[in-house]
């Protein structure tokens, strides 16, 4: 018996490949699993297109490499990251997968009222949470807190090293005053 998925358009996060460095193949096919929107900075696009992907949207002005067909080429004032972020909110996408270097939210948390980030690095993900957020996890998940306000956890114990460790299998809740918290998890 087969089943078949109907994608409806911005269903599914984008993918904007910032950096894609040394970023694992099978990742990269998780991520493309459902055919999101794939969005590439002109730094990426020979790469990205060397794999065999057909990229909607170029960030940047592309050199040496013809564009491939239909695909969208979107030039701006600010770097890459913040170009293509802006464009995914004016197109109204909810949600977006980055791949680069970039763990860290300083410069991203304007666009987080709007839109869902999740940020890949070629060892980790990291996401924003509102406060009361839960997620399962198996004892000895390893998490990663951008600690920048005071927060409290179920079922975590800081280790030493300031990663923090999922005691038992289960519920992990967080608790916290500041707007969001920074997760991130080992992939």
């Amino acid at each position: 018996m087969s089943s078949h998925h109907i994608v409806r358009e911005k269903q599914e996060p984008a993918l904007y490949i910032h950096e894609l460095d040394n970023f694992e193949e099978e990742f990269l096919g998780q991520l493309l699993e459902w055919s999101p929107t794939l969005v590439v900075a002109a730094t990426a696009y020979e790469k990205v297109v060397s794999l065999g992907l057909k990229v909607d949207v170029v960030i940047g002005e592309v050199k040496g490499v013809p564009l491939q067909e239909n695909t969208k080429l979107v030039e701006g004032q600010l770097d890459g990251l913040a170009t293509a972020l802006n464009y995914l909110m004016k197109e109204k996408y909810p949600a977006v997968n980055v791949i680069s270097k970039i763990k860290s939210f300083d410069d991203l948390t304007c666009y987080l009222p709007d839109m869902n980030l999740v940020l890949f690095t070629e060892k980790s993900k990291h996401y924003a949470v509102k406060n009361g957020f839960s997620v399962w996890k198996p004892a000895g998940t390893m998490l990663l807190i951008d600690v920048i306000a005071y927060f409290e956890a179920d079922n975590l114990m800081q280790q030493e090293t300031g990663e923090f460790l999922v005691v038992e299998d289960g519920l992990v809740s967080f608790h916290f005053q500041v707007p969001y918290l920074f997760i991130g998890e080992l992939l």
